[in-house]
């Protein structure tokens, strides 16, 4: 059987949608998550025999039910560097870098989005719309062109020039509004309701994180089918995270892994870090975030959906949270450059930023596997880290 996929199940008040329904947001507004026969899949897949070099090796833990419904530019299976020099500047024996800049639009969102696009034009749905700080528009426009489907984006007008041509190019209806990312969600949500557009905002659709969960499947294959005991993840509005957490659990009920689960690390900047303090506050939501600013685009997110469901990962997993600075988060794209050849981008650089303050306070012991995620490629960034001299970060 290509998928497993049984049907969608309310994150907060567990009421169930049958899989063929076109859905957003649950009826209580809370966020859908896609759920599988998994002891079926258990019986039937073998996770030594997963074939193909994309993240549709694990088909079978994904929703798109038809083979010929799939949407690909060869996404995933993105490379797991073990970071010696970087880990050795901070002390840490076996930290590696997942980095997702690899992937076919030059982020990790063209996981989601592959997903997302298959799902949706396997659904008949012919138009789809998405508020972006830039990624997740470009990923989006990317795997419409290839299903064939039009698509609409709208981004902050100050977003990095590079997301705006790339989406004009992939052929997509781009528009530009004053504001962040949650005034570019109002237009896309009236424009839906007005044309009949499908919304692929974070989380309020049910297939992105399922796209995003396949990090999680591949650093524990990466590893010999073991977690590493920290995942370190830049967070905006957290579909990796909630994906990855996710994913954890349908590996062990696939009996894929143990029990043991990575304490689960969010880094956000600090001109914008609803999840941190609300971690910090011991708040079950996150109060909206007030003049959100940051370089980091993707980090940009004043209020996220899957709050709740962060927060919940965060505290289950003995994690914490952490707010860095502007400084920070350019010292750290160049350190990841200067130590490990890595281009990454400011949501990258975030990461290693948060985990230097971890190192500092003594919260990880130096024989730990500790896996940084690097989001999304500095290429995209060009305008925004040419205004600083990278002489002066040495």
């Amino acid at each position: 059987m290509f998928s497993y996929f049984d049907y969608l199940e309310c994150s907060a008040c567990l009421r169930r949608y049958p899989p063929t329904a076109v859905c957003n947001l649950c009826a209580c507004g809370e966020p859908l998550l896609a759920r599988y026969r998994l002891a079926a899949a258990a019986a039937a897949v073998d996770r030594d025999g997963l074939q193909g070099q994309s993240l549709w090796r694990y088909h079978a833990l994904l929703p798109v039910q038809n083979p010929e419904s799939v949407v690909s530019l060869g996404e995933g299976m993105t490379p797991l560097l073990h970071a010696r020099r970087l880990g050795a500047r901070l002390g840490l024996d076996f930290l590696y870098i997942k980095d997702e800049s690899q992937n076919p639009t030059g982020s990790f969102k063209a996981r989601g989005l592959a997903v997302a696009i298959a799902r949706a034009a396997e659904l008949g749905i012919r138009q789809v719309a998405i508020p972006s700080a830039g990624n997740a528009g470009g990923a989006a426009a990317a795997y419409a062109a290839r299903a064939g489907l039009e698509a609409h984006v709208v981004m902050p007008r100050d977003v990095p020039r590079a997301f705006l041509v790339e989406c004009q190019y992939y052929g997509a209806h781009v528009e530009l509004v004053d504001g962040l990312i949650t005034d570019a969600g109002q237009r896309v949500a009236e424009g839906c309701a007005r044309h009949g557009w499908f919304e692929l905002s974070t989380l309020k659709e049910p297939y992105r994180v399922e796209g995003k969960k396949t990090m999680g499947y591949e650093l524990a294959e990466q590893l010999g089918w073991e977690l590493p005991e920290v995942i370190v993840y830049p967070t905006g509005g957290g579909t990796g995270l909630i994906g990855m957490w996710k994913s954890f659990e349908e590996m062990e009920a696939l009996g894929w892994i143990a029990s043991r689960r990575p304490r689960m690390v969010a880094v956000q900047a600090a001109g914008c870090a609803p999840i941190v303090r609300a971690f910090e506050q011991g708040t079950p939501r996150a109060a909206p975030w007030e003049h959100a600013a940051t370089i980091a685009a993707g980090l940009r997110v004043p209020q996220a959906v899957g709050d709740a469901l962060m927060l919940k990962a965060l505290r289950d997993s003995q994690g914490t949270a952490v707010a860095v600075s502007e400084a920070e988060i350019r010292r750290g794209v160049f350190l990841l450059g200067r130590e490990e050849g890595l281009f990454a981008s400011p949501e990258g650089g975030a990461a290693l930023a948060g985990l230097q303050r971890l190192v500092a306070a003594g919260w990880l012991d130096r024989r730990a596997r500790v896996v940084l995620f690097n989001t999304g490629s500095g290429f995209k960034y060009l305008d925004v880290l040419a205004q600083a001299d990278p002489a002066a970060l040495a």
